[in-house]
C-alpha cells in the first residue's frame, strides 16, 4: 500500500502545476499550463500526436525541467523534495522502458530500491511488495524468466508492476497499454481504477486510444494550442473537447455505461 503522506498541507492536490512551461531549443511546447490533480483519481492525458502529452508527465515527474512556472507535489516544490523522497512518492513508467537482461522479478524489484537503497538487500516488506504488484498486473508468471524473452506486452506489464512496487502516492505513466492486446488494456485500466478508488492513488496516464482513456476518471486533453481542456469525462464531451483537440470531428457514444470513440467512417463514391 502507498505509504500515507505526512506533514502535507491541508487540502492540497497529490500534484498540481502552475503556469507551467517547458521546451525544446526554441520551440515551446508547453505553454503556462495549470493544472491540480486529486488523490483517489484517475487521470487520462489524451490528444493529438506532438502535443506535449508526454512532455507533460516528463515535467510532472521532475524529469524535465521547465522553462517558467513549477510542479508542486502534495502542496511542497517537486524541486524542494529529496530525491529518495520524490522516489517514494512518485512512480514513472517510461513510453519505452529501456531493455533489460534482468529477470521480471528483478526489474519489478528495482522499484524499491527508492525504499530500501542501492546497497540494502530487499527485506520481507520489500519482497510482499513485489510480489503484490506482480499478482496485480499478471506478471507473477514470468518471475524467474529474463524480461528480453518477453512479448512487448509481458514486458510492459513488468514495467508496470516495477511502478506499483513502488507503493507511490502519485503515479505518472506514459502509454501504460501500448504493446497490450485489447482484454490486457482493460485488465491495466480496471488496475488503475483499483489503484486510485481503493488505495487513493493519485493516477496520471497519458492513453492514445480514445475509448480507453473515456473510462478513466477525469480526462487533460491537448491540442496543438496547448490545454483544451480539464476535467470530468461527462464535461470533456459536453464541450466537445475532443473535436477541438483533434480539429476533426469526433463522436463518442454512450453503450451499457461506456463512453466509446466511434469512428466517423464514410462511404465514398466507389464503394
Amino acid at each position: 500500500m502507498p505509504e500515507a503522506a505526512a506533514n502535507e498541507a491541508p487540502g492540497a492536490s497529490a500534484l498540481a502545476c502552475r503556469e507551467l512551461v517547458v521546451g525544446y531549443g526554441e520551440r515551446v511546447v508547453l505553454d503556462r499550463i495549470s493544472l491540480e490533480l486529486a488523490s483517489g483519481c484517475w487521470t487520462a492525458v489524451v490528444g493529438p500526436n506532438g502535443c506535449g502529452k508526454s512532455t507533460l508527465l516528463r515535467a510532472l515527474a521532475g524529469l524535465q525541467a521547465p522553462r517558467a512556472g513549477g510542479v508542486s507535489l502534495h502542496g511542497r516544490p517537486l524541486t524542494a523534495r529529496p530525491r529518495r523522497e520524490r522516489a517514494r512518492r512518485l512512480g514513472w513508467l517510461a513510453q519505452s522502458p529501456a531493455p533489460s537482461d534482468l529477470t521480471a522479478a528483478e526489474v519489478v524489484g528495482l522499484g524499491r530500491f527508492a525504499h530500501s537503497g542501492w546497497l540494502a538487500h530487499r527485506d520481507v516488506d520489500d519482497e510482499a511488495a513485489v510480489h503484490r504488484a506482480m499478482l496485480a498486473t499478471g506478471s507473477l508468471r514470468w518471475a524467474a524468466r529474463k524480461v528480453s524473452t518477453l512479448s512487448g506486452g509481458e514486458r510492459q506489464r513488468v514495467h508496470l508492476a516495477r511502478v506499483l512496487a513502488v507503493e507511490a502516492n502519485v503515479l505518472l505513466l506514459d502509454e501504460p497499454t501500448a504493446f497490450l492486446d485489447p482484454p490486457h488494456q482493460e485488465d491495466v485500466a480496471r488496475l488503475l481504477r483499483r489503484q486510485a478508488h481503493g488505495c487513493g492513488v493519485a493516477i496520471v496516464s497519458a492513453i492514445h486510444d480514445l475509448s480507453l482513456a473515456l473510462t478513466a476518471d477525469r480526462l487533460v486533453v491537448l491540442g496543438e494550442d496547448g490545454l483544451v481542456g480539464h476535467g470530468s469525462v461527462p464535461e470533456a464531451l459536453a464541450g466537445d473537447w475532443l473535436s477541438s483537440a483533434f480539429r476533426t470531428r469526433i463522436d463518442v457514444v454512450e453503450h451499457d455505461g461506456a463512453y466509446l470513440w466511434r469512428p466517423a467512417v464514410r462511404s465514398g463514391a466507389h464503394d
